[in-house]
């Protein structure tokens, strides 16, 4: 999966020196920073290739892990609208290691989704996760 080729559906603009992303799921507009153009380049995939829901697609889902607050990058629901697919979204110049999926693992633990990803762009991972067997499939393309 290459993301960069949905480069030119990005809606980027500069105003007052900065420079922003639209955000089509949030409808509003972003600071541009790498994260954000790796997380918006995804949904654009998601939206134009995989044909999904921007009705069922969660950006920055707040979730409660461990008694702290934090915030998976991209949350897809199923038809009966239960989580069906996790995507954690790192800045290019991050590696996708074992920390990345042990940050999405610890997410899952409270999500309990069968699906997840993790990009920077570049490079993706996607795996089926078997909650109750503790085990993963690596997938060449998301389901």
């Amino acid at each position: 999966m290459d993301f960069l080729t949905y480069t030119d559906t990005l809606q980027i603009k500069t105003q007052d020196q900065k420079r922003y992303i639209f955000d089509p799921i949030r409808k509003k507009w972003m600071v541009l920073q790498p994260e954000e153009f790796v997380r918006q380049l995804i949904v654009q995939y998601l939206l134009q290739n995989k044909g999904y829901n921007r009705n069922r697609i969660a950006i920055e889902r707040g979730i409660k892990v461990n008694g702290l607050a934090k915030r998976c990058d991209i949350l897809v629901y199923d038809l009966d609208m239960q989580p069906f697919l996790l995507i954690e979204c790192k800045a290019p110049e991050i590696p996708l290691d074992a920390n990345v999926f042990h940050q999405m693992a610890v997410y899952n633990m409270q999500l309990r989704v069968p699906h997840l990803m993790m990009s920077n762009g570049g490079a993706s991972y996607i795996c089926k996760i078997d909650v109750e067997n503790q085990e993963y499939t690596l997938l060449q393309d998301l389901p």
